[in-house]
């Protein structure tokens, strides 16, 4: 499936431990119509919107993809269908196993449920209300951890090891990658001749994704990541030229609180061409901007790209932009500008 590996540096564990050569393979546009043929009839074609008082704001022409009115409220449907389509009768006879604290775990449970196969789904202790109950709606079997990343990743192998189930990891698998990317193509058509493109970045497979499309089908349009500056990995990754792992997340924005793998690092040395990051008050306002503007329910994370923008962050005058809105999974009963409230 892949394209021919890349020899990339990077640096796993502490900062102290040498740099390892290893040889990652990259996703390819083909690879990404491929998965679009796969998921075609499982997932949404959402809408590309666009605002007057935001261009305005901005000086430039804003385009925005609405992934919040996919399946399951997020751009996770995207990549966890196609990975899950894409396994053998066999490899799914045993259902599919996950971690996530929200979006990608119903992705999976949904993908699952189409196929007839069990779902076996961990999700951190503390994760949001309403994206617990989506799992069990979409008939996840979860399974609680404490919220750090060696306590999904010990509890998902567990189960893997006790079931047998093939392992969907939410971003380092480029079936998801891949699946991702399918947002940017559909953006590119409905938005021909971008000049910048923006997504946020959390563990990287929705940006390797965006940026495989984007570079292949408009080589000269720029791609810029951009993060909470409370979970700024990719940020320093990107300045350090290797992986350097998130230890102590601290962000509104829970779907981007994971560490890049070394696959999707790779993906973005290759078609990323900055890391921006972002305030957590410029994401607040952003996403309330973003509410009264477009009308459209936006969690953090999806608010983050366009926090760059109105922030000044990234000067996108006169340029033709589009901007990846990732989901709008919110307890509503704990919105951040209600005072006193966090999500």
């Amino acid at each position: 499936m892949m394209a021919s590996p890349l020899p990339i540096s990077y640096t796993v564990g502490d900062d102290c431990v040498s740099p390892t050569v290893v040889s990652i393979p990259l996703i390819s546009l083909a690879d990404i119509e491929a998965a679009r043929e796969r998921i075609a009839g499982h997932v949404r074609r959402t809408p590309v919107l666009t605002n007057e008082r935001l261009d305005e704001a901005a000086g430039a022409t804003l385009f925005f993809k609405c992934e919040p009115l996919q399946h399951i409220g997020a751009f996770k449907a995207r990549g966890a269908t196609n990975a899950v389509f894409a396994l053998s009768d066999a490899e799914a006879s045993r259902g599919v196993a996950t971690h996530s604290s929200g979006n990608h775990a119903a992705a999976v449970a949904r993908a699952a449920a189409l196929r007839g196969i069990p779902a076996y789904i961990v999700m951190p202790e503390g994760s949001a209300a309403p994206k617990l109950a989506q799992v069990e709606r979409l008939g996840g079997r979860i399974t609680l951890c404490a919220p750090t990343q060696a306590a999904r990743e010990a509890a998902a192998a567990r189960i893997v090891a006790e079931t047998g189930a093939a392992f969907i990891h939410p971003y380092d698998n480029p079936y998801v990658m891949a699946g991702q990317g399918t947002a940017a193509l559909e953006l590119m058509e409905d938005a021909p001749d971008l000049d910048l493109v923006l997504a946020p970045i959390g563990g990287g497979g929705l940006i390797s994704g965006v940026s495989t499309a984007v570079k292949a089908l408009r080589p000269h349009a720029r791609v810029i990541g951009v993060e909470p500056a409370g979970a700024d990995d990719a940020a320093r990754s990107f300045a350090a030229g290797h992986v350097i792992p998130l230890e102590r997340p601290d962000t509104i924005a829970d779907g981007l609180r994971a560490s890049l793998a070394a696959s999707t690092f790779a993906h973005i040395q290759r078609g990323v061409d900055a890391v921006a990051t972002v305030s957590e008050p410029a994401i607040v306002q952003a996403m309330r901007t973003l509410w009264e503007a477009l009308k459209i329910v936006v969690e953090p994370s999806a608010a983050v790209p366009y926090a760059a923008i109105e922030s000044g962050e990234i000067d996108v005058r006169g340029l033709r932009v589009g901007i990846v809105l990732t989901g709008g999974n919110v307890d509503l009963d704990r919105l951040p500008w209600v005072q006193g409230a966090r999500l």
